[in-house]
């Protein structure tokens, strides 16, 4: 909605801020501040609420966002005050999801994991309450038996070798590592 002060363009501020403001209304300084900082609030809310519409974010992630649209800190606040009373935002469920997606589609060790949780904003605290269960040694096993016939054709050494970068890639230990590749070609020596 446009805003016209004295028959002169003033600004331009969202519908939803203001429903009830109508032509010849007499609105004083105080309420013409209070409406651009409303506007402001609102604008940024629909901005974080669209970023979320792509997948959930972390709190992090959503004031990266509106920082990097010049979102005012106060701004940034409220929106993300408003986007947890509205629960759109939670780092403890974001960090859940975040690992079972992982697991399920691009399985990583607990060090992978935890740095990609720590640099989408996540609390340490939270990381460790994520990890807690998870069963790294089933991972790395599912995810090496997978990989094992690619390479079976190799010597003991340079399959061990390939086996090791696979997993710790993936942010696997080498005391796992080295672990579940023994039983892998313990595994392979069987079947063949």
């Amino acid at each position: 909605m446009n805003v016209y002060l004295d028959g002169e363009f003033a600004f331009g501020i969202s519908l939803a801020v203001a429903p009830w403001l109508k032509e010849g209304d007499q609105i004083s300084q105080n309420k013409i501040t209070a409406l651009k900082t409303e506007d402001d609030l609102e604008s940024a809310y629909q901005r974080a609420l669209n970023f979320l519409s792509y997948r959930s974010r972390s709190e992090q992630e959503i004031r990266q966002n509106l920082y990097k649209a010049k979102v005012a800190n106060e701004i940034i606040d409220a929106v993300l005050d408003k986007l947890r009373a509205g629960s759109f935002v939670n780092d403890n469920e974001f960090a859940r999801e975040w690992v079972e997606n992982r697991i399920k589609f691009r399985p990583r060790g607990k060090r992978a994991l935890s740095s990609e949780l720590y640099q989408k904003g996540i609390s340490n605290q939270i990381i460790e309450e994520t990890l807690q269960d998870l069963n790294e040694e089933k991972l790395a096993f599912d995810l090496a038996r997978k990989k094992m016939t690619k390479h079976k054709h190799l010597e003991r050494t340079a399959f061990q070798k390939k086996m090791y970068g696979y997993l710790s890639r993936r942010g696997f230990d080498y005391s796992l590592s080295k672990e579940v590749i023994n039983n892998i070609w313990i595994e392979l020596e069987e079947k063949l």
